[in-house]
């Protein structure tokens, strides 16, 4: 345990950040969750709009600096493609 009072202050700095990101991140998670089971329904119209949702979140959470620019590309690209092969 830390004695000094900044390293006391920054635990519990470090407390909040990490419950936030974890929110963002669960969001995100949620996100493509839902996006996927809509494309499994092969419900196109449903996959576009949750696609849309879900990229906005993905993109939120790595300018916020929870992803890498590129993994969220990946992640982007990737949903983006699998909603597109849905005929």
């Amino acid at each position: 345990m830390a004695n000094h009072k900044s390293a006391l202050k920054r635990i519990r700095q470090n407390e909040k950040t990490r419950d936030g990101n974890r929110f963002v991140r669960a969001t995100v998670r949620s996100a493509i969750k839902k996006t996927r089971a809509a494309i499994q329904a092969k419900d196109k119209e449903q996959a576009t709009t949750l696609f849309a949702e879900a990229e906005k979140a993905i993109q939120k959470a790595a300018g916020a600096g929870l992803y890498h620019k590129n993994n969220a590309s990946r992640k982007v690209s990737r949903l983006a493609q699998a909603v597109q092969a849905i005929s």
